[in-house]
């Protein structure tokens, strides 16, 4: 049986949208969609204006780090030369805006036009007055209402704050800042209640933290420049570098006294190494494997369809599925559906267009986005522009993919009976010398079954269906995470020895996504959460259940109808052999049982056969383990949407963007665990001749 590409159809092991059928397009609409942006994020992390390392003429550390970006971005621009890349983009820059490196940082930055993001320990107002360091109550009043200080000093470092805030897109914690700024003034007030100026510097430095974990999640490698002396302080440089170290992001680490010796570290123990000094030369390679690392779409010499642009080529999308590759679904329905109407029901599925979903499916959570920050339409456009539309594409597209990889192996267990059955079939149908009418027959299933084997392996079902699952699964919750500010460490995603360019491909377009223009407070965590819930975990909670109950019923089905074709062949054997006996009394007619016995031996050769097959076809499938793996998926999201509810339902000042990131962080893990565990029960499950 020979499959056309382009011809590829059914259910994999995750929803897919349905929606009324669509109009034949133009197949130019229906490729991929473009690459996304590939963009080099750096977070800088340092010490402040008034700490003892911090220079007291910084204007070497400033020289220092416009060099450090100029390599960099030299080095972006012969990486986009080598591989003659159009989607490489300019370096992003993360900083936490703090007075002192930061702000350093921002200056050499912007000199070179990137894009730069602050995710604020605080909202603007008080992270402007914290950072403003006023000495009076009055100026940080003054400050938080938007005033001018009266001391020339903190009105000019307000001053400088705010003008190098309007330049970035600030992601403002402020959930705390009611409660903050109450302290932060009480210590103002009272600058020798040393209770309320331990809390404020402590709750500070869990902010500053908090704050600190968003740039390292977002970023592909932190600089920062620390004396190395304390990594104890939550929310310091030193605690900042080794919590990048520990979720594997590398760190560029800046000597502020010597800030041309800077070396880059991949682990938390060569913090406390001996330094090694080295030269320019072996700095500038440092740098480029940590780039090239956080880049690379394909492993060194690795088959071309890992590379994202080569896999993707090849791709279309198609509005409907293919009767052609039905056959694994319909077995799906026939033994784990319940009631013949629906089991009989059409399996066909309707694919949701990549350009339409904004305002069909999507349209509810996009709705839901935009509530959350109002003044801020941009996020919503770039979440439907950047994730929703290659979410519908990936969908479908491995939804086919799917379809024919399981129905090529369904058909081939299903041709391998026909083959047998087909070839005995001469016995009580024609004579000896016919038989060749029939070995024709089982000739044509047998090659039947090497042509579709041959056609599964050429096309690459396997693996084709594997990457565009990953990358849609990938792509479903990411909205959620992105209004969130939170994002799976570049180091945290997936690399198998095969291809990783769906998880490069994914953490690219969410990156293009970038932190959301937004005021993080209550209100924004209660409907973040709520989205959630509603919009994925629920759903997804209430598809795994159904699916594991589906499954389990069809792996019981075959189960039970592979054996009673076993027992029955049995029969007819025992049946047989108590004929012959009662023939040799003389109490059948020898001469009937002679001719009986071709279809009893064509029956006892075709249910152990038919048997087999629906044995093979649930091995296959193994629609127990998926049950199982659906079943513990299910049970993963009802505790998250649990921790939900409890959290929605807690007072105000009980809900923080902490334990709300800690949700989203928890959610995303079940998504990662899922797939690795359904990739680890099919990556086997290559499509080959039945044994």
């Amino acid at each position: 049986m020979r499959i056309d590409p382009d011809q590829l159809d059914l259910t994999s092991h995750s929803r897919c949208c349905t929606i009324p059928e669509a109009s034949q397009q133009d197949k130019s609409q229906n490729a991929a969609p473009p690459l996304p942006c590939v963009s080099f994020a750096i977070g800088v992390t340092g010490h402040s204006a008034v700490h003892k390392s911090f220079p007291a003429d910084p204007t070497a550390l400033e020289q220092a780090l416009g060099e450090l970006f100029g390599l960099v971005q030299h080095l972006l621009e012969e990486r986009q030369q080598a591989v003659g890349a159009s989607h490489l983009c300019r370096a992003r820059l993360l900083t936490l805006l703090s007075d002192g490196v930061d702000h350093l940082a921002v200056q050499a930055g912007m000199q070179r036009e990137r894009e730069l993001m602050i995710p604020l320990p605080f909202g603007r107002a008080l992270n402007t007055a914290i950072n403003a360091r006023p000495e009076s109550a009055s100026d940080a009043r003054a400050i938080l209402a938007g005033k001018v200080a009266s001391d020339p000093a903190v009105a000019s470092r307000a001053g400088t704050i705010a003008a190098l805030a309007d330049r970035g897109v600030l992601f403002e914690l402020a959930d705390q800042d009611e409660r903050l700024t109450e302290l932060f003034l009480q210590t103002l007030d009272n600058p020798q209640d040393a209770t309320a100026v331990s809390s404020l510097a402590s709750e500070t430095g869990r902010r500053t933290a908090l704050a600190g974990r968003v740039l390292i999640e977002q970023s592909d490698l932190v600089i920062a420049v620390w004396d190395g002396l304390t990594t104890a302080n939550a929310g310091g440089t030193g605690h900042t570098a080794l919590a990048a170290l520990r979720e594997g992001v590398p760190v560029l680490l800046v000597d502020p006294v010597r800030p041309d010796q800077w070396r880059v570290l991949h682990s938390p123990e060569e913090l406390v190494a001996r330094p090694k000094v080295f030269d320019k030369e072996e700095q500038a390679a440092q740098l480029a494997e940590a780039i090239g690392n956080a880049i690379a779409a394909q492993r060194p010499g690795g088959d071309q369809l890992a590379n994202p642009i080569a896999a993707l080529e090849a791709e279309r999308w198609h509005d409907r599925s293919s009767i052609g590759g039905h056959a694994f679904r319909r077995v799906e329905a026939l033994f784990g559906e319940t009631g013949w109407g629906r089991k009989l029901a059409s399996i066909r599925r309707s694919y949701e267009r990549p350009d339409a979903i904004a305002a069909g499916s999507g349209q509810a959570l996009l709705s839901t986005i935009a509530r959350l920050a109002p003044d801020n339409d941009q996020i919503g456009d770039a979440i439907a522009r950047q994730i929703l539309t290659r979410f519908a594409w990936f969908e479908a597209v491995s939804s086919r993919l799917s379809d024919f990889h399981r129905s090529g192996m369904t058909v081939n267990f299903v041709l391998g009976a026909c083959a047998i059955i087909g070839g005995i079939l001469y016995l009580p149908l024609v004579e000896p010398a016919q038989k060749w009418i029939f070995a024709g027959i089982e000739l044509t299933f047998l090659l039947a079954i090497l042509l579709n084997t041959a056609a599964g392996r050429r096309l690459k079902l396997h693996q084709r269906w594997f990457e565009t699952r990953r990358a849609a699964e990938y792509l479903r919750h990411s909205p959620m995470l992105c209004v969130m500010g939170v994002a799976r460490p570049s180091s945290a995603w997936p690399r198998g020895t095969g291809t990783w360019w769906p998880e490069w491909y994914v953490r690219n377009a969410v990156r293009a996504v970038g932190l959301p223009r937004a005021v993080v407070d209550k209100a924004y965590l209660r409907r973040a959460l709520e989205a959630l819930r509603d919009h994925h975990v629920n759903p997804q909670r209430d598809y795994h259940r159904a699916k594991s109950h589906r499954l389990g019923r069809a792996h019981h089905g075959l189960d039970v109808l592979s054996e009673r074709l076993f027992v029955s062949a049995v029969f007819v054997v025992a049946i047989y052999l108590a004929l012959a006996a009662l023939a040799a009394l003389g109490t059948v007619d020898p001469d009937w049982l002679a001719k009986a016995a071709k279809w009893f031996t064509v029956l006892a050769v075709a249910l152990p056969s038919l048997g087999g097959a629906l044995a093979g076809i649930r091995y296959f499938g193994d629609f127990e383990r998926f049950a199982e793996i659906s079943e513990v998926t299910a049970e993963r999201l009802d505790i998250i949407a649990s921790r939900i509810d409890a959290l929605l339902a807690a007072p105000d000042n009980a809900l923080s963007y902490a334990l709300a990131s800690d949700i989203m962080r928890a959610t995303d893990n079940v998504v990662f665990a899922e797939i690795q565990a359904w990739q680890s029960v099919f990556s086997g499950k290559i499509i080959a001749v039945p044994a």
